[in-house]
């Protein structure tokens, strides 16, 4: 059987998952459904594992703090002859253990294993480990 593959990308402009909330809550989605979409230039080559059951991991400040679910991929035209890929997701942004991300350009590629693991329902507004802290504990390598 076939597995699946994680997106990873900078999420530009943000210095919290609650921005990201706050960027999406402000933002119409262009779809009824209410699904996001993050265009960007490159269509990556292992689409089929990436739509096996993969996410957009955001990394925000240098740290993975959530993800996305990827729900497909779509051409987008800007009208000027570049074939550009939308990365359509789940409106659900799931917050996600911290884990360092050194920067980088563009998009990577995130195995499964290699993965931070999805915090409880509930836990991202949790006061028992703010978010300043979780970045501090993953900046020295404790998730």
């Amino acid at each position: 059987m076939a597995g699946f593959v994680h997106l990873l990308k900078l999420c530009v402009g943000a210095d919290s998952v609650d921005d990201l909330l706050d960027w999406q809550n402000t933002h119409p989605s262009p779809f009824a459904t209410g699904e996001r979409r993050h265009v960007t230039r490159m269509w990556p080559k292992r689409e089929a594992e990436i739509l096996a059951g993969g996410s957009l991991y955001w990394v925000i400040k240098g740290v993975i703090l959530c993800r996305q679910r990827i729900v497909r991929l779509d051409e987008v035209d800007r009208g000027d002859g570049i074939r550009r890929c939308g990365i359509v997701m789940d409106p659900e942004i799931v917050r996600t253990e911290a884990a360092m991300r050194r920067p980088f350009q563009g998009w990577r590629y995130l195995d499964p294993k290699d993965a931070p693991r999805d915090l409880p329902k509930g836990r991202g507004t949790d006061t028992a480990l703010p978010e300043e802290m979780a970045l501090a504990l993953a900046e020295i390598g404790l998730r």
